[in-house]
């Protein structure tokens, strides 16, 4: 398992199986899976990456990432 950044989710090498608050279990036979941290996404507990429409931009960050050269 690792965190994928900062507000963002946690990647699961898969199978995964997921039992939420509410005791529901949640099956996903992917290679990898992206567990949602922030609870915004509209398919909890699977990341949607809602979280990036309301993470706050870091004043270092550029706003478009720069493509390596090939």
């Amino acid at each position: 398992m690792r965190l994928d950044r900062e507000g963002g989710p946690i990647l699961v090498d898969g199978p995964v199986e997921v039992v939420t608050e509410d005791g529901v279990t949640h099956f996903s036979h992917r290679p990898t899976v992206a567990v949602c941290t922030c609870r915004r996404s509209a398919r909890y507990p699977w990341c949607d990456t809602s979280h990036r429409a309301r993470a706050p931009k870091k004043a270092d960050a550029p706003d478009c990432p720069e493509e390596e050269p090939r």
